[in-house]
Parts: C-alpha cells; sequence; structure tokens
C-alpha cells in the first residue's frame, strides 16, 4: 500500500493555506513537507500533529493506494 496525501492538499486549499503555513502551524520541518510532497511514509506523530492544526482526522487528510504495476515490479513485489 502506498500514502497519498492528496487529501491534505485539497484541504489546504479549502482553508486558503500554503504548506508552509501548514509547517507553521503544525511544527514539522520542511524535510517532512517534502516526504509528503513525494508520498513517502511518515510518523504518526506527524499525522497527529497535522490533524489537531487542522481540526481533522486522519481520514480527512490520507488515503492509501495500491502501487502501480511499474512501481511493484521495480521494488520485486510479486516476482516469482
Amino acid at each position: 500500500m502506498a500514502a497519498s496525501y492528496k487529501k491534505l492538499w485539497k484541504l489546504l486549499i479549502d482553508k486558503d493555506m500554503k504548506k508552509k503555513d501548514l509547517q507553521s502551524l503544525a511544527g514539522i520541518s520542511n524535510y517532512t513537507i517534502s516526504k509528503l510532497n513525494r508520498g513517502e511514509n511518515v510518523t504518526v506523530d506527524i499525522l497527529e500533529r497535522i490533524c489537531e492544526a487542522l481540526n481533522c482526522t486522519t481520514n480527512d487528510i490520507l488515503d492509501f493506494t495500491e502501487p502501480s504495476n511499474t512501481n511493484r515490479i521495480a521494488k520485486g513485489v510479486g516476482e516469482k
């Protein structure tokens, strides 16, 4: 499963916030914002800080998706 933070970016748009605003409000680093941009895993602590800052739940900012077959093959998943 891969993390998708598209809901987070949409929520920021809806709240008329920039990523820099989220960084400051949630007390997270620029590196963490970069990881979120790339759809990489972050800790539950980070997700909790974001949710507290935006007054939302993880369901409002995060989805899990199946990785594409290309990514699965590149990582050796599903090979025999």
